[in-house]
């Protein structure tokens, strides 16, 4: 069975950083993109980063690219991934969660993410 379980959310100030995480078990497939998405209420989920298997395949939502770092630990199976989030803006307050499918190739729609992990929340505050 496969579980993805976010971490790493809380409060933090305009201009800080956070990190967070998501740990994934039940799965070892070596092709799979990985994916951080957000959401407010109200609103949809969208894109925050992807990263594939395959190397140097790395995407980001628009105005991420330069503050937001998606990175995957490959010294565990499965892989750990990550977000590094700096320079934070209030934009960025939301839930975010871990997205993950079996294949090299990442989308922007969340449907093609068959896995999920519950959301953590950040919140940004000015």
């Amino acid at each position: 069975q496969v579980q993805l379980v976010a971490s790493g959310g809380r409060s933090a100030q305009e201009g800080g950083s956070l990190r967070l995480s998501c740990q994934t078990s039940g799965w070892s497939d070596s092709n799979y993109c990985m994916a951080w998405f957000r959401q407010v209420p109200g609103d949809e989920r969208e894109k925050v980063a992807t990263i594939s298997s395959r190397p140097n395949k790395e995407d980001y939502g628009y105005g991420m690219r330069g503050r937001f770092i998606i990175s995957l630990d490959k010294s565990s199976t499965p892989p750990l991934l990550s977000l590094q989030m700096n320079s934070l803006k209030p934009g960025d307050t939301g839930t975010y969660y871990c997205a993950l499918r079996m294949n090299w190739l990442c989308y922007t729609r969340t449907d093609e993410y068959p896995y999920w992990s519950h959301g953590t929340q950040v919140t940004v505050s000015p």
